[in-house]
């Protein structure tokens, strides 16, 4: 038998280097020192008398031990975190909280919507909603720090152990100021001319963008800003003449009250799915099946 010795802080650092590919990215996300990272995986390699991983200059790989004992991980990490969310609603009179991830492309249009018809149907359920790129949330749901992550499916190799749950599409939009020159003579090419408000690498749609220019000939942006921040790239779009990249469902508000102006290119093959991530290895609870509903029926009327 295997002693009980195998701490949380074992797997959490198991899964994340497993995840990210290499110890110092896994520190980073855990928010601890790499050599605290290589100790915790040396010492669940000891405890549990197996080599987990390989390491190499390139990172890590997991050995056929490891990739099995990765889904039983995962699973483990995940029931664990249920279990203290069950003691803390039981400290809360029986009160049912759902913590939610969305990307910023969707808080502003379909939560709300989703938000209000779900709690109409559930009052006893309180909702903590969090927001912030998407590999992030993404990485929180594994952990078991979020119950759900609302908006665009992640690339491939973020949603290892996770399921997604397909509601509608959106294209991204370039968009600009009243008044900008581009909007009186769109041109694509001419987006070089001017501050372009770029996704940056954490962005579910980066990579999207970049494919998108280059297919159409723009392969380097000189005057360029990456930011996630839907605030600042909102603030500065409206006082300046850049030229913001960005998911259609962040900026629909502020074009349909004439605040932003749509460029009208041609955009169809920006267009990615947007959806309901939930994590492979556990069942999805009553609660939040409800909420997916509610998500699911207010899409119905929030697709660009």
């Amino acid at each position: 038998m295997i002693p009980g010795r195998v701490k949380f802080r074992h797997l959490q650092c198991f899964l994340q280097t497993a995840r990210l590919g290499g110890v110092a990215k896994a520190a980073q996300s855990l928010g601890v020192s790499q050599p605290a990272v290589s100790k915790s995986l040396a010492e669940l390699e000891e405890i549990l008398g197996v080599e987990l991983m390989e390491r190499s200059r390139a990172g890590v790989s997991l050995t056929p031990v490891g990739e099995m004992f990765l889904r039983y991980a995962g699973a483990s990490v995940a029931a664990l975190r249920q279990g203290l969310d069950g003691v803390a609603r039981s400290k809360m009179a029986e009160e049912t909280l759902l913590t939610v991830g969305v990307l910023p492309s969707v808080a502003g249009r379909l939560v709300p919507t989703a938000v209000d018809r779900f709690r109409r149907a559930n009052p006893g359920v309180t909702l903590k909603i969090v927001s912030g790129p998407n590999l992030h949330l993404l990485d929180q749901l594994r952990l078991g720090a979020l119950d759900l992550v609302l908006g665009r499916l992640g690339a491939p190799a973020s949603m290892a152990g996770l399921s997604f749950q397909h509601l509608y599409s959106e294209t991204v939009s370039f968009v600009v100021r009243p008044g900008h020159p581009l909007h009186a003579a769109p041109d694509l090419d001419r987006i070089v001319d001017y501050p372009v408000l770029f996704p940056d690498n954490e962005a579910a749609i980066r990579g999207i963008v970049e494919r998108y220019l280059i297919a159409n000939g723009i392969g380097h942006i000189p005057d360029r800003i990456e930011t996630v921040s839907n605030d600042f790239g909102r603030a500065y779009t409206r006082r300046s003449d850049a030229v913001w990249i960005i998911s259609s469902g962040v900026v629909a508000i502020d074009v349909a009250e004439g605040m932003l102006e749509v460029l009208p290119f041609d955009v169809a093959d920006t267009t990615g799915p947007v959806g309901v991530t939930t994590r492979a290895d556990t069942e999805i609870a009553p609660a939040t099946r409800l909420l997916i509903d509610a998500m699911r029926h207010a899409s119905t009327s929030a697709q660009p």
